[in-house]
């Protein structure tokens, strides 16, 4: 199999996802696009509503932010891409019982995932919602038994699942070329320094900032926080292995046919940040499969030129040779035979931001209408989130654990059970698992 034939296979796959002929919804012999709202007007967000927008299938009827400010930078902007006029919410449950949506896009910060979605299905919407799911296990575990419960399609936005590079790239994986894979490194290193402390100061007028941290703990309103910096805080995400983690031990999951790991161990620490976060600024997480072993690393400091090649992405080390499943770069492929050609495939990608969202909105409109699941089904994302839930799981408690996927739970470890779930503030229940 050469270059030639695989950028042949990836433009088909491309072609598959971007052709497909969706009917809007038909209602007393005419069509009508799909009544749908956004929760978490913010910047990913609105690059999800543009491509829906474009999709022609849907009208914009709500949307919903704690922060004002970005709420009606929102609207207008929706007016300008198709002339809707969106009513504007600041609490998604006075969205969901006055519009009633048929298609709800969750966008908001990490921690605000499960309770909205579930909510969302709930009411009859079908979602899409972003990645991680949620900020514990037993959250992924409740959206999953709601969306089966409610009969709705969710999304998960992992969109390197639809991404031609990516696809190509795990067809050649599955079809042995690159030998029997007997370890996997996924990896983020990005640059940066200390930091330092920024002190915490009042809300900025129109941020509701009770309602942003909602079940989350409450803690004073710091600009390092919102918008964009929450990931770094453990109230409210899980870190870099939470964030860009979640995208790379997906692969793993979509290339193996083991749906687990059985044994989890992380550990890091802050070498060098000294700011306000409290996220790992380096980790390493060693996770135990019955036929191979992935690692993952993830480094915010020390960006330097010794290390050649993407920053990110995984390497699985094969008897035939190493593949590396890369973002911006596209895949290559080095052979262990050195009078064999190394192989690549670019990459093609949307902008901005170098993602493939038009081709996963484009399976979810589809899942809805063929009422097949969709590609990043809410258990596929479930249980690519928990890979990264575990890890920090484990880095929390100090030690490793041993994870029973079939029935979700730690085996013979009672304490770290107890961090499947957490506790809820105020007026908001934790979801029924």
């Amino acid at each position: 199999m050469n270059r030639r034939n695989f950028i042949k296979t990836s433009a088909a796959a491309s072609v598959a996802y971007s052709a497909w002929s969706l009917p809007l919804i038909s209602v007393a012999g005419k069509t009508r696009p799909y009544r749908t709202a956004l929760i978490g007007s913010g910047w990913w967000g609105m690059n999800i509503l543009r491509e829906a927008i474009a999709a022609g299938e849907s009208k914009v009827v709500a949307l919903c932010d704690v922060d004002q400010n970005m709420l009606a930078a929102a609207a207008i902007e929706v007016g300008k891409l198709n002339g809707d006029k969106p009513k504007k919410y600041g609490d998604f449950r006075e969205l969901l019982a006055r519009e009633k949506p048929e298609i709800v896009i969750v966008a908001t910060p990490d921690h605000w995932h499960p309770l909205i979605t579930i909510a969302a299905v709930q009411q009859g919407a079908h979602v899409y919602v972003e990645k991680p799911i949620g900020h514990t296990v037993n959250e992924g575990k409740a959206m999953v038994k709601a969306a089966r419960a409610n009969n709705r399609m969710v999304q998960v936005g992992t969109h390197r699942r639809v991404s031609p590079h990516n696809v190509s790239g795990m067809e050649f994986l599955k079809s042995g070329k690159a030998g029997k894979i007997g370890m996997v490194r996924a990896f983020v290193h990005y640059g940066g320094g200390p930091g330092q402390i920024t002190p915490d100061s009042e809300a900025p007028q129109g941020l509701d900032w009770n309602m942003w941290c909602g079940p989350a703990p409450l803690r004073p309103y710091n600009k390092t926080i919102h918008p964009k910096g929450f990931r770094a805080y453990l109230d409210y995400a899980n870190g870099q292995l939470g964030d860009w983690g979640i995208h790379w031990l997906d692969q793993v999951l979509w290339w193996t046919e083991e749906k687990f790991p059985k044994k989890i161990f992380s550990t890091g620490g802050r070498a060098i940040r000294k700011d306000n976060t409290d996220a790992p600024d380096h980790q390493v997480a060693t996770y135990e499969f019955e036929d191979f072993t992935v690692n993952w690393e993830h480094r915010q400091f020390a960006g330097n030129n010794a290390e050649k090649g993407e920053n990110v992405g995984c390497y699985f080390y094969g008897t035939e040779g190493t593949f590396h499943m890369g973002w911006q770069q596209g895949w290559t492929f080095y052979p262990t035979d050195r009078n064999k050609p190394v192989l690549h495939e670019d990459a093609k990608l949307n902008q901005p931001d170098s993602q493939n969202i038009k081709q996963l909105w484009a399976n979810f409109l589809q899942s809805i209408k063929s009422k097949q699941l969709p590609v990043c089904d809410i258990e596929v994302g479930h249980r690519s989130t928990n890979m990264a839930l575990l890890g920090m799981l484990s880095y929390k408690l100090g030690r490793s654990i041993a994870w029973d996927g079939d029935k979700e739970i730690i085996l013979n470890d009672p304490e770290a059970n107890k961090l499947l779930s957490r506790e809820y503030r105020g007026e908001w229940k934790y979801p029924v698992v």
